[in-house]
C-alpha cells in the first residue's frame, strides 16, 4: 500500500472524481461554446465581408460592360481611337477586379485563421485554468503527503 503507484494513482482518481463533483467538465463546455458563438460570429462577419466582395465583382463587371458600350459608340466616331481606349479600359478592369477578388480572400482566409487560433488558445488555458484552481482548493484541505505533493506538483507543470 505505500508503493508511490498506488498513491499517484489515488491522487488521480480523486483529481477525476473532484473535477467530476465541481462540474468542471459542464463549465469547460459552457465556456467552449461561448467561444464557438464567438468564433461563429466572427465566421460570418468573414461571410459577409466575402458577399459584399461578391456584390462589388458584379458592380466592377457591370461597369466593365458600360465602359465597352461606350466603346461601341466611340467606334462610330473613329474605329482606331475607340479600339485603343477599350483594351485599355479592359486590362485595367480586369486588373483591378482581380486585385480586389484577391484582397478580399486573404481578408476572408485570415479572419478564418485568427478564429481558428483564437479558439484553440482560449480552450487550452481555460482547461488549464480551471484544472489549477480546482486542484489548488480541493489540496488545501488534505493533509500533506510528500508523495502526492510531488504529483500534484509535476502534474501542475505539465499543465502549463
Amino acid at each position: 500500500m505505500s508503493e508511490p503507484e498506488f498513491w499517484v494513482l489515488a491522487g488521480l482518481v480523486v483529481l477525476v472524481v473532484a473535477l467530476v463533483r465541481a462540474k468542471v467538465p459542464g463549465m469547460a463546455a459552457k465556456a467552449l461554446d461561448d467561444r464557438a458563438a464567438k468564433v461563429q460570429a466572427e465566421l460570418d462577419e468573414a461571410l459577409r465581408l466575402r458577399q459584399e466582395a461578391q456584390a462589388l465583382l458584379a458592380q466592377i463587371k457591370a461597369q466593365r460592360e458600360h465602359t465597352e458600350h461606350l466603346a461601341a459608340e466611340m467606334l462610330a466616331n473613329a474605329e482606331a481611337e475607340a479600339k485603343r481606349f477599350s483594351e485599355e479600359a479592359k486590362a485595367k478592369l480586369e486588373d483591378q477586379i482581380k486585385r480586389r477578388q484577391a484582397l478580399a480572400e486573404r481578408k476572408i482566409a485570415n479572419a478564418q485563421a485568427q478564429a481558428e487560433t483564437e479558439v484553440k488558445a482560449a480552450a487550452a488555458e481555460l482547461a488549464a485554468q480551471i484544472a489549477e484552481s480546482v486542484l489548488t482548493s480541493r489540496l488545501k484541505g488534505l493533509k500533506s503527503d510528500p508523495l502526492v505533493d510531488r504529483a500534484v506538483e509535476q502534474m501542475a507543470n505539465k499543465l502549463q
